[in-house]
C-alpha cells in the first residue's frame, strides 16, 4: 500500500524496495544496483537481481566477488605451487647434469683409451736399431738358452719359400705385449742373417698386460738377406678404439691359412704372435717371461743388451738364440759363422 507516495514492493527480494506508487507493478525507467531496469513486470527484474547476488554462487551468476583474505590466500597457494615447482627443476637440473658428467667422461676414456701412455708408431731410433743388431757375438753365446721357456716347435708341411729362399711369416699386433716381447728377440736374430730397414718403434697397449713395453713394429719395414725371405704382418695398432684396437695390416689369404693350420689350439683360438720358419717350425704365444722389460724405456733396454747377466737381456738373447738354431736348420747351417756358434749348436740339438 503507497506510504507517502510510495508503494512497499517485497516480492522476491530479502531486503524492503520502495518504489513510487505509480510505478507500481511495472519497471519502466527504474534505476535499481547501477543498472537502469528496462520496461516489464518489476518483480520479474528484482527477482532476477536477487538471484545475481545470492552468496554461494560462482562470480556473474549470483555469488559475491572473492574477498581479500580470499584472494591473498589463493595468490599465496600459487607462489607456493610455482616454488616447488622451481626448486624440482633446480634438483632435476642438477641431477641430470651430473649424469651428463659421468656419461661424458665414460665415453671419453672409451673413445680414446689412456692416450697419455699409448705411443703411436714413430721410426726407431737409429741408434737403438744399432745397438739391438749390433751386440757381439760373444755376448749372446753366454747367455746361450737365457730364460727362454719355449723353442720353436717343428712341424711338417710343404716347404714355404719366396723368391727361392725359406720364408718367415710373422703375425702379430701393436697391442699385443707378448709380441713386444718377441719382436726384440727377432730384430736380433734375424740381424744376424741380414739387413732391417724402416723399423718402427712402439709399445704395446696400455690397457692391456705388461702396459706400454716398449717395442718395434714391422709396419712398413722391410728386411733383406742373401739366406731367406720375411714378411710381418701387425694386425692392429696400440689405439684402442670400441671392442678392441684400431686395424692395420690384413693377412693374406695364404698367410691367414698358415696361421690357420699351425697357429690354432684345441679351442680353436689362434694366438700371437705367430711364427712360421719355412713350415719346418713355427711359435705361437710368448717364448720368454716379459715383465722384466715392464717400467724400461726403449733405449734402456737396448743398452742393457751388452749385459748378458741383466735379467731382460736374458730373456731377449735366449729367445734370439733359439730362433737363430731354428734358421739355420732351414737354411742349412748358412752362414757359418753365425750356425757354427757352440750356443746355436746346442740348441738346434733340442728343437723337436
Amino acid at each position: 500500500m503507497p506510504v507517502n507516495g510510495w508503494s512497499r514492493f517485497e516480492v522476491a527480494w530479502p531486503w524492503p524496495v520502495a518504489v513510487p506508487s505509480r510505478f507500481a507493478g511495472t519497471a519502466a525507467n527504474i534505476h535499481l544496483g547501477g543498472t537502469d531496469l528496462p520496461p516489464g513486470n518489476l518483480s520479474t527484474h528484482i527477482a532476477a537481481s536477487w538471484e545475481r547476488h545470492l552468496p554461494g554462487k560462482p562470480d556473474g551468476q549470483g555469488r559475491d566477488r572473492p574477498s581479500a583474505r580470499q584472494k591473498a590466500a589463493q595468490l599465496r597457494a600459487k607462489q607456493l605451487k610455482q616454488e616447488r615447482r622451481r626448486r624440482l627443476l633446480l634438483v632435476g637440473g642438477a641431477a641430470s647434469a651430473v649424469v651428463l658428467v659421468i656419461v661424458a667422461m665414460v665415453l671419453v676414456y672409451a673413445l680414446k683409451g689412456d692416450k697419455k701412455n699409448a705411443v703411436k708408431t714413430a721410426a726407431a731410433p737409429a741408434s737403438v736399431v744399432s745397438t739391438v743388431t749390433g751386440v757381439p757375438t760373444s755376448i749372446w753365446e753366454k747367455v746361450g738358452k737365457g730364460t727362454a721357456t719355449a723353442l720353436p716347435k717343428a712341424v711338417t708341411g710343404s716347404a714355404l719359400t719366396k723368391d727361392g729362399k725359406p720364408l718367415i711369416v710373422y703375425i702379430g699386433a701393436e697391442s699385443c705385449p707378448y709380441c713386444a716381447g718377441e719382436r726384440w728377440a727377432m730384430v736380433n736374430a734375424l740381424s744376424r742373417f741380414g739387413t732391417w730397414s724402416n723399423l718402427g718403434a712402439t709399445t704395446s697397449a696400455s690397457q692391456d698386460v705388461h702396459p706400454n713395453t716398449p717395442t718395434f713394429s714391422f709396419h712398413g719395414a722391410t728386411y733383406t738377406s742373401q739366406y731367406l725371405a720375411f714378411e710381418g704382418v701387425e694386425k692392429t695398432t696400440n689405439q684402442a678404439i670400441s671392442g678392441g684396437y684400431q686395424p692395420l695390416d690384413t693377412p693374406t689369404a695364404a698367410q691367414s691359412k698358415l696361421q690357420a693350420q699351425y697357429g690354432t689350439d684345441s679351442s680353436g683360438s689362434q694366438g700371437i704372435p705367430f711364427i712360421d720358419f719355412g713350415n719346418k717350425f713355427t711359435i705361437v704365444g710368448a717364448t720368454y717371461d716379459v715383465s722384466p722389460l715392464d717400467g724400461q724405456s726403449i733405449d734402456e733396454i737396448a743398452a742393457n743388451l751388452s749385459d748378458p747377466a741383466n735379467a731382460s737381456t736374458k730373456g731377449i738373447l735366449g729367445s734370439a738364440n733359439a730362433i737363430t738354431a731354428a734358421i739355420c736348420k732351414i737354411t742349412n747351417d748358412r752362414p757359418a759363422n753365425v750356425c757354427s756358434s757352440s750356443a746355436i749348436k746346442t740348441l738346434e740339438s733340442q728343437l723337436k
